[in-house]
């Protein structure tokens, strides 16, 4: 059976919200799921929650990194934390997977460090699973790295490509390359430098794309680097924000726009669903030698269950397999 280990002590809400999602996913998901964290404080909040009793068990972990540490100096001095214990259970081999809805950096930092990159990948990217108005699409680099290269750039849409085959079942994924336009002669040398290599690369390379076909479904894998890419991600979040805020103020105005909401109610919980990010759980950290999923800080329990799920979809279509494989064929 598939075992998950899960940082109890990362999120917003921790490790309430996280002890709540590992006990629903203990209840729907076949596999075993170890909370990493302070021993005391998981068993209290896991003594009035319902779960299944052999499917959860405790790792325990004294230290915490916090949201607003320094990534690296945590991940080195802290080495008894939830984030640094968890990882290196995954290096281990003790577990198969380890998620964490705590310090992005100090994650992305303890899995470089312990965990190490597949052969012939430089950097892991984090990679954002996006609705758009014909299927899903995924977007790589969502902010593990702002310093790249051409060369990770190309890396990054061989990955995105895998996990678009393996996990969102796409036949023959195409890959764009996120631009302030899509004519050759735009965007910085890096963009343009890194056109060139995916034009010979042999993956399906439309070319650049803007930003404004992210959510056309215009390419099934985005390629940017993590600073565009984390940008465009808590834009996208905003005015997800915004945008629901706006419609329940204009729908409660008067009698007549409160019945049309009523009468559409149905539509809304659908649209709702597609673009509620819980609903993913969390983002796969392509390009690490193991399974690790970035949950979002503000993950409520369905976000954390999702999580799980996510996990179990990465270790069984053996993602990372498949990722050395598309890589082998562009070099």
């Amino acid at each position: 059976m598939i075992k998950v280990a899960l940082d109890a002590m990362g999120g917003d809400r921790a490790p309430r919200v996280v002890v709540e999602g590992a006990a629903r996913a203990s209840k729907e998901f076949d596999c075993h799921i170890v909370l990493v964290g302070k021993e005391r404080n998981i068993k209290k909040l896991l003594e009035k929650t319902d779960y299944s009793a052999e499917k959860i068990i405790i790792k325990n972990a004294s230290e915490v990194i916090n949201m607003g540490e320094p990534a690296a100096t945590s991940v080195r001095r802290k080495k008894d934390s939830s984030i640094s214990v968890g990882m290196e259970m995954l290096k281990n081999k003790e577990v198969d997977a380890f998620i964490s809805a705590g310090n992005t950096g100090a994650v992305v930092c303890a899995a470089t460090l312990k965990l190490r990159t597949l052969p012939g990948i430089e950097r892991a990217g984090i990679g954002i699973v996006f609705p758009t108005l014909t299927k899903p699409c995924i977007m790589i680099d969502g902010g593990a790295n702002i310093d790249t290269t051409p060369l990770h750039l190309l890396h990054y849409g061989a990955m995105g490509l895998s996990y678009s085959k393996y996990i969102l079942g796409m036949e023959n994924p195409t890959v764009g390359l996120l631009n302030i336009g899509q004519e050759e002669s735009k965007g910085t040398e890096l963009v343009k430098e890194a056109r060139q290599l995916f034009e010979k690369s042999g993956l399906n390379f439309i070319g650049n794309i803007e930003a404004r076909d992210v959510y056309t479904g215009k390419a099934d894998v985005v390629v940017c680097d993590g600073f565009v890419g984390n940008i465009v991600l808590k834009v996208t979040e905003s005015f997800a924000e915004a945008s629901s805020a706006f419609l329940k103020k204009e729908l409660t105005k008067s009698l007549l726009p409160k019945i049309g909401a009523i009468l559409s109610l149905s539509a809304y919980r659908a649209i709702r669903k597609k673009i509620d990010s819980s609903e993913y759980g969390g983002a796969p950290l392509l390009g690490v030698d193991g399974r690790v999923i970035i949950a979002h800080g503000a993950s409520n329990a369905k976000a954390i269950k999702n999580a799980v799920r996510a996990a179990i979809e990465y270790v069984k279509h053996k993602l990372n397999q498949h990722i050395v494989e598309e890589l082998n064929t562009i070099q």
